[in-house]
C-alpha cells in the first residue's frame, strides 16, 4: 500500500521536508523507517484509514437493548413491543415501548427480508418509531378495538405518591395517556378482552393474619409463626397476601368500573408463583368467560397437581376442566371460534420437566382429548391461528429450540423454522396467516421475526444491529461424541474469534443447570457463550442425560441418578476436547449454576486431573440438607426418590450421588457464587462447600450477593458476577487472546 494512502498529506510534506536534509540514501532510508514506525503506531485508529473492531464486553452487555412483550392490534395493522435498556450508574433499567405498521411492512416486498441469519441485511419494521420510553415498570402491553378506536392499555407507575403499578389507555393516534385505574396497591398481569369491553388484571389479596394482628399486645415482635411448608419460594418469603384474578369492566365512557375478584377466598394463586405471568389466563373470544390456571391442593409444596378453570366475567362458580388430570396443567388459550380450550399439560405428578402435551378441551361436549399424542417432544408458547385450524407453538430439538404448527382436525405436525436459532412463538397474526417470534443465537440477543406461509422467516427487528456492527463474532460448532454406553452426546462448541488451530486455547466446559433444561442457541447475560469465547476460550457445551430436545428417554435419564450417567456424559465430551490440538490440556476449567453448580461439586471430587479451575454457582452440594431445607419438595420427591430417610436405597442412592461424601479429593480450586435468598438452593448449600474447601486447603472464594436469589438481577451485581468469574479463570487458566 502506498504511503500516501495511509498518512495524510501534510504529515507526509513535513517528513518529506525532513528527509531530504539528509543527503546520504542509507540516512534517508533509516529516518523514514523511524517515521514511519512512530505513526503507525501513534496515529488513531480512524487516522490509518482502518475500521475498528472490538469483542464483546460484561459491560458491553448491558448496552444493549432487550426485546421485551410483544403484542398486535386485534385489525393485524400495528404490533407494539418493549425494549428495556440498562442504566449502569443507575443500577436498573427502563422500558421502550415501540409501535410499527405491521401490515405496511407485510405487504411491502422491499420491506421484509429473508434473514433467518443474523449475519445478513436486516430491515427493521416500517415506521417503527418509540412512543413510550424510557420508563420504569412499564408491562403487560395489550390492544383493544374500543368504540373511540384503537387502544394499546399497559401497566406504568400511577400517578401520585405512592406511584403503585396501575392500568393506562393510550391512543397511538393522537399519543395521549390516561390511567384508568386507581386501586390500593396497584395491579398486575393486565390483560384486555378483544372487543375492549373487560379488563383482566391481579391484586394481591391478604388472607393470613400476622404475629401482630394474632398478638395485638406485642406490636414490635419480629417473627413469624409458620403451620404448613412453602413459607418462603425461589426468593421471597411468604407475604400473607395471594394472588387472585380480577376483572373490571371499561365502559363506553372510558372509565373503569369496580373490580371483582374472581377467586373470593381461595388461598391459592393466579398465575402460579413464582415465575408465571398473564399466560396462565385467558379470556373467551367473545369476552363472556376467563380460563385460569389454579393450584387448589393442600400439599403444594409436595403437588405440581394445578387444574384450569373457567368462570364468567361476571363472576361466579369456578368449574374445573381438568379433574382427575393431577400433574401441571397451565396456559389456557380459547380458539377464535369459540369451539376449544387449548392448554399445555404433563401427565405425571410432581414431574416438573414432564412432556408438556397440547390438550384440548371442546366446550360444548365438556370432553378432552390429546392433540399431541405421539410427539416425542415437549411444547411451549401455544397460539391459534387466526381461523382456528392451526396452533403454533415452540420445541426444543437437537440444541435449538425450533417454531412448530399442529394441525388440529388431523394433528399433523409440521416444523416451520429452520437452523442455529432458538424460536419463541410470541403471538399469532389475527387476520391472516403467519405468525410473530423472538429469534436469537449464542452470538446475538433477541429480536423480533415473523414467520408466514411457505416458512419465510424474515427479521423485523434491530434494536442491537449497531452494536453488532464492529464486533468480532466467535465461531459456533456442533459436534458429536460418543458416550460410555455408545449412545452419541451432542455437544456445542464455541471458538474464539478469529480461531487459530495453531494456537493454544484454554477449555471452559459448561455444566448446564434445570437438571431438565436443553442448552439451545439462547443469549444469557451471564453465562453468555459469546462473552467467554471473546475472553479467548474454547467453550464446550454438553447436551448431557437429561436434557429436552432428544427425546423423553433422554430427557428422563438424569432424574434418579444424578451422579451417573449425566456425569459420564461430561467427562466423555471433555476427554474428547482434550485430543484436539488445539486446546491446552493443563488450562481446563468447568463451570455451571443450580444443578450445573451440583456438576462442578460432583467433578471436584471424580474428574482426577482434568480441570485447572471450577466455578459453582448457587450448587448442591449436600442432598440430604438440600432436602431439609428447599422449599418445592415435589422436585427433590421426584429427582432424588423422595426423602433419605425414606427407604434404604434412597438413602444409598443420597451417598452415593452427595458430592459432599468426596471433599476428600478436591484439590481443584473453586469459586463458589451464591444469593441470600435462594430458597431453592438454600445459601448453606454453599457455605458447606466453600468450608470444605479452606478446610482443606484448596484454592477458594466465595463471592456472596445478600439481596440476590438464585438469579442475579441488578445490573451492577451482574458485572460485578462477571469481573469476579473472569478474574477467577484467568489465575489458573490465563487464556491468551489471538
Amino acid at each position: 500500500m502506498a504511503l500516501s494512502k495511509r498518512f495524510p498529506d501534510a504529515i507526509l510534506k513535513v517528513t518529506s521536508m525532513l528527509v531530504s536534509c539528509y543527503r546520504n540514501l542509507y540516512y534517508q532510508t533509516i529516518l523514514w523507517a523511524v517515521i514511519a514506525s512512530i505513526l503507525f503506531i501513534g496515529l488513531p485508529q480512524p487516522l490509518m484509514g482502518q475500521s475498528e473492531t472490538k469483542r464483546l464486553t460484561t459491560e458491553g452487555l448491558f448496552d444493549l437493548g432487550r426485546v421485551g412483550e410483544v403484542a398486535v392490534s386485534p385489525d393485524g395493522g400495528w404490533i407494539a413491543y418493549l425494549v428495556t435498556r440498562y442504566d449502569l450508574s443507575e443500577n436498573s433499567g427502563k422500558s421502550e415501548l415501540h409501535i410499527a405498521n405491521l401490515a405496511k411492512t407485510i405487504d411491502s416486498k422491499d420491506a421484509v427480508t429473508k434473514a433467518v441469519a443474523f449475519g445478513t441485511p436486516i430491515r427493521s419494521l416500517s415506521e417503527d418509531r418509540i412512543h413510550l420510553g424510557p420508563m420504569k415498570g412499564l408491562n403487560s402491553i395489550g390492544w383493544a378495538d374500543r368504540p373511540e378506536g384503537l387502544r394499546l392499555v399497559h401497566i406504568a407507575p400511577g400517578e401520585g405518591e405512592s406511584k403503585d403499578p396501575q392500568a393506562w389507555s393510550y391512543d397511538p393516534t393522537s399519543g395521549t395517556r390516561k390511567q384508568i385505574t386507581s386501586l390500593a396497591g396497584g395491579i398486575g398481569n393486565l390483560k384486555v378482552s378483544t372487543a375492549g369491553k373487560f379488563l383482566a388484571f391481579t391484586i394481591d389479596v391478604k388472607l393470613d393474619p400476622t404475629v401482630q394482628e394474632l398478638y395485638a399486645d406485642l406490636p414490635k415482635a419480629d417473627a413469624r409463626i409458620i403451620d404448613s411448608l412453602m413459607f418462603r419460594h425461589w426468593n421471597t418469603w411468604h407475604d400473607y397476601a395471594y394472588s387472585h384474578l380480577h376483572v373490571a369492566p371499561w365502559n363506553e365512557d372510558g372509565n373503569v368500573g369496580d373490580a371483582k375478584d374472581l377467586m373470593t377466598g381461595l388461598k391459592a394463586d393466579c398465575p402460579l408463583p413464582p415465575l408465571a405471568g398473564s399466560e396462565h389466563f385467558n379470556f373467551s373470544n367473545d369476552g363472556k368467560e376467563i380460563a385460569l390456571t389454579i393450584k387448589m391442593v393442600n400439599n403444594p409444596a409436595e403437588s405440581t397437581d394445578s387444574s384450569i378453570y373457567t368462570v364468567p366475567v361476571s363472576g361466579g362458580q369456578l368449574q374445573n376442566i381438568t379433574p382427575g388430570m393431577i400433574g401441571y396443567d397451565t396456559e389456557p388459550n380459547y380458539s377464535p371460534d369459540g369451539k376449544w380450550i387449548a392448554f399445555q399439560s404433563m401427565a405425571r405428578p410432581g414431574f416438573e420437566a414432564d412432556r408438556n402435551r397440547i390438550m384440548l378441551y371442546d366446550r360444548a361436549q365438556a370432553k378432552l382429548r390429546e392433540l399431541t399424542e405421539g410427539l416425542d417432544q415437549t411444547t411451549h408458547n401455544l397460539r391459534w391461528s387466526h381461523d382456528s385450524s392451526l396452533i403454533y407453538f415452540d420445541s426444543e430439538y437437537a440444541g435449538t429450540q425450533q417454531a412448530y404448527e399442529i394441525h388440529v382436525p388431523s394433528g399433523r405436525v409440521r416444523q416451520r423454522t429452520n437452523g442455529q436459532f432458538d424460536f419463541h412463538v410470541q403471538t399469532a397474526l389475527p387476520k391472516s396467516d403467519g405468525f410473530i417470534v423472538s429469534q436469537q443465537n449464542m452470538l446475538r440477543p433477541m429480536e423480533l421475526a415473523l414467520v408466514l406461509q411457505g416458512d419465510s422467516v424474515s427479521t423485523l427487528t434491530s434494536i442491537n444491529e449497531e452494536s453488532f456492527k464492529s464486533i468480532e463474532l466467535p465461531t459456533i460448532e456442533e459436534r458429536w461424541v460418543r458416550a460410555s454406553d455408545g449412545k452419541q452426546i451432542h455437544n456445542w462448541l464455541i471458538l474464539p474469534p478469529k480461531f487459530d488451530p495453531s494456537v493454544s486455547y484454554p477449555l471452559l466446559v459448561y455444566c448446564q443447570g434445570g437438571p431438565q433444561g436443553q442448552i439451545g442457541q439462547f443469549f444469557s447475560y451471564r453465562w453468555n457463550f459469546h462473552l467467554m469465547a471473546s475472553k479467548g476460550y474454547a467453550v464446550l457445551a454438553v447436551n448431557r442425560r437429561g436434557l429436552p430436545g432428544f427425546g423423553q428417554q433422554w430427557n428422563d435419564q438424569i432424574s434418579r441418578d444424578w451422579g451417573g450417567q449425566a456425569m459420564k456424559d461430561i467427562l466423555a465430551a471433555t476427554d474428547s476436547m482434550l485430543t484436539e490440538p488445539y486446546i491446552d490440556s493443563k488450562r481446563v476449567g468447568a463451570v455451571g449454576a443450580s444443578f450445573g453448580g451440583y456438576t462442578v461439586y460432583w467433578l471436584m471430587g471424580h474428574a482426577e486431573s482434568r480441570f485447572q479451575a471450577m466455578i459453582a454457582h448457587c450448587g448442591v452440594f449436600n442432598l440430604e440438607s438440600m432436602y431439609g431445607s428447599t422449599e418445592e419438595l415435589f422436585f427433590v420427591n421426584y429427582d432424588l426418590g423422595g426423602p433419605y430417610w425414606g427407604s434404604e436405597s434412597t438413602k444409598a442412592s443420597y451417598d452415593a450421588f452427595s458430592p459432599h461424601r468426596f471433599v476428600g479429593n478436591w484439590k481443584t480450586p473453586l469459586l463458589v457464587i451464591h444469593g441470600e435468598k435462594d430458597f431453592r438452593v438454600p445459601i448453606t448449600q454453599g457455605i458447606e462447600a466453600f468450608t470444605a474447601a479452606q478446610i482443606q486447603g484448596v484454592p477458594s472464594r466465595f463471592l456472596y450477593f445478600p439481596e440476590e436469589g438464585h438469579w442475579i438481577t441488578k445490573p451492577q451485581n451482574g458485572v460485578l458476577w462477571n469481573r469476579v468469574f473472569y478474574d477467577w479463570l484467568e489465575r489458573y487458566l490465563g487464556p491468551k487472546q489471538k
